[in-house]
């Protein structure tokens, strides 16, 4: 009768035992891509640009981390590229991603409708931008999207994703320790420690967030499928700061020293050099310089007028260096041409660094 009572007990043990065990074996699969396997360019079409947003309800998207998924779901996963096709990639942060804008009025929308024939092939462009400031980010994207076969990426930076400190704390890169590691040891870039990669994070139950999200993301594909729309768009919106307190500080920067060495130059030189099959354009891109109270001081809620100047300066002479590719277009927007962010733009904003890069890479490549 006691054995029968403990029947029960010694099933629940046993069931919690392989509950935990199955979770740190599912540890050893850390290297895994499970975020390959997908609905996208398959039951629907892939997206237009990565996933990412924070009120899924209204914008049918959400913000993920695992890079495999966010690739998979991205039409470029599955976009066949036939022998007339120039590729191009335009990456960088959330004025690439297209805050406010509709897929085809971002950049890369903008440049594919131009229709451009370049090297005597048409130039079709893809959106891969993502919400966050840091290059090591970027190229964190770069190095995975490559073997897609870029002719060129296009490249948007500016000084805000270049401080040392911002590279590893944006959360794409902050949930990737073992896709950093990696870059950061092949190709010996020491501006980076190595990150932690615990055991434990990578169990079961650590990552039932990961997955549930990854799942979601599939769920969400049905509406994004049907309706088109990918992000939540505001009928107003808090519109960037043109007035500013007397402020010249830039993090804790010396006013007028701005540090080449504690910024992540290294970074971009190194994504540059080790791809030397792909062609690089980097763009220095427009930002707010605002008219109100203090923009003597400040061009923008980001910048003081001495560090901006600075770095610009620094990143002409470094790049010309190396003989990359480089374009400073930081002025070529009216302020009133910016919305929420001193770095986001209208749909005419748009229009005219579109315009501007699409004539660049007409006259390089007419030469």
């Amino acid at each position: 009768m006691r054995s029968h009572n403990r029947l029960p007990i010694r099933i629940l043990v046993k069931a919690l035992l392989f509950v935990v065990l199955f979770s740190i074996a599912f540890s050893f699969l850390m290297n895994v891509p499970f975020g390959q396997i997908s609905l996208y360019n398959r039951l629907y079409p892939g997206r237009e640009r990565f996933p990412f947003g924070e009120n899924p309800t209204a914008s049918y998207n959400l913000s993920i981390y695992n890079l495999d998924a966010m690739i998979a779901s991205h039409k470029i996963a599955a976009a066949e590229k036939n022998a007339d096709e120039y590729r191009v990639f335009v990456v960088g942060d959330s004025s690439v991603w297209g805050f406010l804008q509709k897929p085809e009025n971002t950049l890369a929308g903008l440049l594919d409708r131009k229709n451009l024939q370049i090297n005597g092939k048409q130039a079709r462009f893809y959106n891969l931008g993502y919400p966050s400031l840091s290059v090591m980010k970027d190229w964190m994207i770069i190095d995975q999207v490559k073997k897609y076969d870029p002719d060129l990426i296009i490249w948007l930076v500016t000084l805000e994703s270049l401080p040392v400190p911002n590279q590893l704390a944006t959360p794409l890169v902050a949930n990737n320790p073992i896709l950093v590691n990696q870059l950061t040891e092949q190709y010996g870039v020491d501006e980076f420690e190595q990150q932690a990669v615990n055991w434990k994070d990578f169990t079961l139950i650590a990552r039932r967030r990961e997955m549930a999200d990854i799942l979601r993301l599939q769920i969400y594909g049905v509406m994004w499928a049907a309706a088109g729309i990918d992000q939540d768009y505001p009928a107003e919106f808090t519109p960037a700061l043109r007035d500013f307190e007397s402020d010249d500080g830039f993090y804790d920067f010396q006013p007028n020293h701005l540090q080449e060495d504690r910024l992540a130059l290294g970074v971009i030189q190194q994504a540059v050099s080790t791809n030397p099959e792909i062609q690089f354009m980097l763009v220095n891109e427009p930002i707010l310089i605002a008219e109100g109270e203090n923009s003597d001081i400040r061009y923008n809620y980001y910048y003081p007028r001495w560090a901006y100047d600075q770095y610009r300066g620094l990143m002409q002479s470094y790049l010309d260096k190396l003989g990359i590719n480089y374009n400073d277009l930081w002025d070529i927007v009216p302020q009133e041409n910016f919305t929420n962010s001193a770095i986001h733009m209208d749909r005419a904003g748009e229009e005219i660094l579109a315009e501007r890069i699409a004539s660049i890479l007409k006259e390089t490549t007419q030469k």
